[in-house]
């Protein structure tokens, strides 16, 4: 039995979008996953399948070319992928919550006529660009400025860190934060193919290393007032509300990534004998199993109630940050025990449970440290005091 069989009244629909996905990881990306990992090579091909079935644009309006789902929908397939591997994952994730999302939230009707429809089929990638070398957790210190140009428009100088799907073949766009006015944060829509606009070379990475992440250069990029996301100023509560939604993926991949490491532990277990006999069949082994199970089902039942608060309107911020430091640390947890069960075997690269232990590290950094998800969830429990 594996984990994740129990639907929790998830619709026919969900249910549909799961087994396809589930059936996507396990026939296109198992197979190449351990070689796309060794090579660090970008999954072109396997993003072009994805848009092909409709996972690039899940939860975009069927009227800018997305299947228009709920984003549990969204949340179940990308546990499914990343149950095999983060790296394809992590693409989608970013490029949905972070590339596509901020447009479809605050972009006007041009700009989502322009952008969406390419983006919601994988045809273009999406990017975000709020890290810098200076501003990760502190986003207050952004130093990429964009200044206002005669007749309209902007002019952006500047450098980010860290961004996913910021220099592959196919990005289209990478929206940015900057300083539009004295503590005054704007986004802006920069299109990937705009001159002065340079990514930097791939970044070498521990885990997640078939993902693009790279640094991006601002050098003179002119843009036209076409580019302003929503109200000049409004920057801060725009990416807060879309790392709100990105936190809710990241969870997903961190249950993903523990229910993987869990069925890996399990079938090795099954299959390792010493002793004269299964390695299951000892009492220590089962204990591990059983409370890697119970872990898993508990961060699965936190991760879709705020995903099915999200989808219901509701506040969902303090759920969505307790799902992304629960799974994060689950991730890591269920991983180390999984390659302690593995033995020799799970410390080779050849073997899928190292991929997957390397892989669990990031989910306590990216979208959001654990120290900001716990601060974050310390205001909305009352813990800080209100002149803090």
């Amino acid at each position: 039995m594996s984990l994740g069989s129990v639907s929790l009244d998830l619709t026919d629909q969900q249910q549909s979008v799961r087994d396809t996905a589930r059936a996507f990881a396990e026939g296109e990306v198992a197979p190449v996953a351990e070689e796309l990992d060794r090579e660090s090579r970008f999954p072109y091909e396997i993003v072009a399948k994805l848009g092909e079935l409709g996972f690039m644009g899940m939860t975009i309006p069927e009227e800018h070319g997305g299947a228009g789902l709920d984003v549990l929908s969204y949340v179940l397939a990308i546990e499914e992928l990343a149950k095999v591997d983060s790296s394809v994952a992590i693409t989608v994730a970013a490029h949905t919550s972070l590339g596509t999302m901020p447009i479809a939230m605050f972009g006007d009707e041009a700009q989502k006529e322009r952008w969406l429809p390419d983006l919601a089929a994988g045809r273009g990638l999406g990017a975000f660009g709020l890290t810098e070398p200076e501003a990760g957790s502190d986003a207050g210190a952004t130093r990429t400025r964009a200044a206002a140009r005669d007749g309209g428009g902007w002019t952006v100088d500047g450098s980010k860190m860290f961004i996913t799907n910021a220099g592959t073949d196919i990005t289209a766009c990478c929206t940015i934060t900057a300083l539009t006015g004295p503590d005054e944060v704007s986004n802006l829509v920069v299109p990937a193919d705009a001159p002065g606009y340079r990514p930097g070379p791939p970044l070498r990475k521990i885990g997640w290393r078939a993902s693009d992440t790279r640094p991006v250069s601002l050098d003179g990029v002119e843009l036209g007032p076409e580019a302003l996301l929503g109200e000049r100023g409004a920057g801060f509560r725009q990416f807060l509300a879309v790392l709100d939604g990105g936190r809710l993926g990241v969870g997903a991949i961190g249950l993903g990534l523990a229910e993987g490491a869990f069925a890996l532990a399990l079938a090795y277990a099954r299959q390792r004998r010493q002793f004269g006999r299964p390695i299951v069949a000892f009492q220590a082994i089962q204990f591990q199993l059983a409370e890697m199970a119970t872990e898993i089902e508990s961060a699965r039942a936190l991760l879709y109630h705020a995903t099915r608060l999200k989808d219901a309107g509701r506040p969902f911020t303090k759920e969505a940050a307790m799902a992304k430091l629960v799974t994060g640390r689950l991730a890591q947890t269920v991983a180390e025990r999984s390659l302690h069960i593995h033995g020799g075997y799970g410390w080779m690269e050849e073997s899928a449970i190292a991929r997957l232990y390397r892989d669990a590290k990031v989910l306590d950094i990216g979208e959001g440290t654990v120290e900001v998800q716990k601060m974050v969830i310390a205001r909305l429990v009352g813990a800080v005091p209100p002149d803090a």
